[in-house]
């Protein structure tokens, strides 16, 4: 990265607007991104990541805020009972041998690119849905969402936005623009959590790469909120999927390749 901060800029714009669009699925370029082109190793990457995108998150969520598409109680238990699953996960990912690391991130992209190919159950994430409230189950399903959700963060330094929303929308029945925004606040507050839980592992960050990083992703997530509002989520969601699977072969190939 040293002597060209400035291609970091155009890249987190990229990232950012991802996330700005569909609510998440910032970290799970901007990692990729970290190593592959700006020559980070994992476990630095992953730390970085948990900042540009706790902070374009949080740009992202104000537009939200302001149009009342936050839960903010609902994101709040999400992140407070998500912490427990958070730090294991940070104290598991310092354990993983970097390469078996990235195997495992290139497997979770595609993972993740299939899911978001599937056609949603016809009315789920609809403006009409009603979400959940109350009740013994309600809250035993918020638990296990938010310590799952809280574990990913941690292990692999992504905001979990991309399980997030489809686990408000098929789980929790929220309607897909409240989701996106509840989404937004949530990584916001999983990212902080595992970034505080990651400061005693001796991770050195790269301060100018991640102040221009972070500015780009910070723009790119309020353009991507603007953008996301009027273009087809489908189309939105079948672009994306087929990015990641990109990503994640080259992710695998090079993991095998030892590079």
């Amino acid at each position: 990265m040293t002597g060209m901060p400035w291609i970091a800029l155009p890249l987190g714009t990229l990232t950012g607007l991802v996330m700005g669009a569909l609510g998440g699925g910032g970290a799970i370029l901007t990692i990729p991104v970290l190593i592959y082109v700006l020559g980070q190793l994992p476990h630095e990457a992953t730390t970085s990541s948990l900042v540009i995108v706790g902070l374009s998150a949080l740009a992202a969520t104000v537009g939200h805020l302001r149009a009342g598409r936050v839960r903010v109680a609902d994101a709040a238990i999400l992140a407070v009972v998500g912490s427990l699953g958070t730090y294991a996960g940070s104290a598991a990912s310092a354990a993983v041998d970097q390469r078996v690391l990235l195997v495992l991130l290139a497997s979770l992209l595609a993972v993740v690119a299939a899911l978001m190919l599937r056609p949603s159950p016809p009315g789920i994430g609809s403006e009409n849905a009603v979400p959940t409230t109350g009740g013994a189950s309600h809250w035993l399903r918020m638990s296990a969402l938010a310590i799952g959700l809280g574990a990913l963060t941690g292990f692999f330094g992504v905001g979990g936005g991309f399980a997030i929303v489809p686990a408000l929308t098929l789980v929790l029945g929220y309607p897909m623009t409240t989701a996106v925004g509840t989404s937004l606040l949530v990584i916001t507050l999983n990212s902080a959590t595992a970034f505080v839980s990651r400061l005693g592992q001796g991770v050195q960050l790269d301060g100018p790469l991640l102040v221009t990083f972070t500015a780009g992703a910070i723009l790119g997530s309020v353009i991507g909120g603007y953008a996301g509002r009027r273009t087809s989520p489908a189309l939105l969601k079948r672009g994306f999927a087929a990015l990641l699977f990109v990503v994640a072969a080259y992710m695998l190939v090079s993991a095998v390749l030892g590079r």
